[in-house]
């Protein structure tokens, strides 16, 4: 959904950040919003200037992206992107702290309990009192404005971070999809993300 207000952006700090995937710049920025305060780190790699750069907007998934879990294709889609900004030579990445679609970590494990009694995904985040996403990409259209970047080609199958982009007026030339392997596990939530979330997921 669109962003409902905009932050005041802080950048808190900047370094070198040396990867398997390249040698990035690391930023930290900090969102202040009306009613709470959001963090989230920019990775960028090469010149972001000239043509329109290839742009993830990625929210934290500590069960993935750090344990490898594959209930979820959350690490996957982040190996692939730093594997496409590395071929390109340039890229950035926005990794934002919004776990489990915003309701957090020890709720998202709440969910995984009820996931395991046979909800879904969806149905888990709402029989915890949730909606099904939480996320609000403000944050993230906010740092995109900060590095002057007017024109993007976004990796991403969720059509609501292209709306959020576009709706602060960023064009995305190119919705780049972040198809990763099907892989039994995560069956079920990707049907939950195509056909509950609108998801698009070609294969």
């Amino acid at each position: 959904m669109a962003p409902s207000n905009e932050p005041r952006l802080v950048k808190v700090a900047e370094a070198a950040l040396p990867s398997e995937y390249g040698e990035y710049r690391i930023h930290g920025f900090e969102g202040v919003f009306k009613d709470r305060n959001e963090e989230a780190v920019a990775l960028v790699l090469g010149d972001l200037s000239g043509a329109p750069p290839l742009v993830r907007v990625h929210s934290q998934c500590l069960t993935g992206d750090v344990f490898h879990s594959l209930r979820c294709d959350c690490r996957a889609q982040f190996e692939l992107a730093m594997e496409m900004f590395a071929a390109e030579g340039r890229g950035l990445m926005i990794y934002e702290a919004q776990e489990g679609r915003g309701i957090g970590l020890l709720n998202k494990l709440r969910a995984y309990e009820l996931q395991d009694r046979g909800a879904d995904t969806v149905e888990a985040n709402e029989l915890l009192g949730f909606e099904a996403d939480l996320r609000n990409f403000a944050l993230p259209t906010a740092i995109l404005k900060h590095f002057g970047l007017k024109r993007i080609r976004l990796l991403s199958n969720n059509p609501e971070k292209v709306e959020s982009v576009e709706s602060a007026g960023i064009e995305v030339v190119e919705r780049v999809p972040a198809l990763v392997e099907a892989l039994a596990s995560r069956h079920s939530y990707l049907e939950t993300k195509k056909n509950k979330l609108g998801h698009l997921l070609e294969n």
